[in-house]
């Protein structure tokens, strides 16, 4: 069974609506870990929209599982990485104006880059992943990077409509783990998983963690955030 990275990362976009103190992300984490989140993942963007530098080493003090810090290829948070030291650095495109992650790193476009900051990052003893489309020649790319990890973009998955287009992208994802797990990679998966789609995900052979965050705290709206974690468990198991 995969493990769960719960993303808090939509906690901190309401409070920072008001530019308060609530609600707090620290809190959300413990909720979460009581609910049976096996790790707590933030991003802490050059914008910082949402996580704030204090949130990630608040986090850091307080979280019992461990910390998945989501990061751009971008010097300032690079080192910010190297001074807090998270368990995990998932290393993901980012632009200004996109309301949330819109694709995959272009790991061939950026293998120098990619290569120097994972390195920089599993010298100080950090667990690297590479937040790529499931697209072939970029696992191949990504063996290349020195990073032990994937996590497969399931954004093009979750956006499915039509019952062939699901199975099409499904597959997608399926051949894309089992051609990374060749490679020596290990598979991680996220983006845009919720209550209905995860379970054929869930499904996947050699899966190590599925990051949900959006759907999640829009549950816990209603039921409570850990509930709102129990219940995603219930699915994933």
């Amino acid at each position: 069974m995969p493990d769960l990275g719960v993303n808090i990362d939509h906690v901190a976009t309401v409070r920072q609506a008001r530019r308060g103190l609530e609600p707090d992300p620290v809190r959300a984490a413990v909720m979460a870990e009581l609910g049976g989140a096996d790790q707590i993942t933030v991003h802490l963007r050059e914008d910082r929209r949402h996580i704030q530098d204090r949130d990630v080493e608040l986090l850091l003090q307080t979280v019992q599982t461990r910390i998945n810090l989501e990061m751009a290829l971008v010097d300032e948070i690079v080192e910010i990485a190297l001074k807090l030291h998270p368990t995990c650095a998932c290393l993901v495109p980012e632009r200004r104006e996109e309301v949330t992650t819109e694709g995959g790193l272009d790991v061939i476009r950026s293998l120098d880059r990619v290569k120097d900051v994972a390195g920089r990052l599993a010298k100080a003893g950090i667990m690297v992943s590479l937040f790529i489309d499931p697209d072939l020649p970029q696992i191949e790319a990504a063996a290349k990077s020195g990073a032990p990890f994937i996590e497969m973009h399931t954004g093009t998955y979750a956006n499915a409509r039509t019952e062939e287009e699901v199975a099409e992208k499904l597959g997608e994802l399926q051949r894309a783990a089992t051609e990374a797990q060749r490679l020596g990679l290990r598979v991680n998966a996220g983006h845009g998983l919720n209550y209905w789609n995860v379970v054929p995900v869930a499904r996947i052979p050699g899966l190590v963690e599925l990051n949900i965050g959006h759907s999640i705290v829009s549950r816990a709206l209603f039921t409570g955030l850990t509930e709102a974690v129990r219940e995603m468990k219930r699915l994933i198991r």
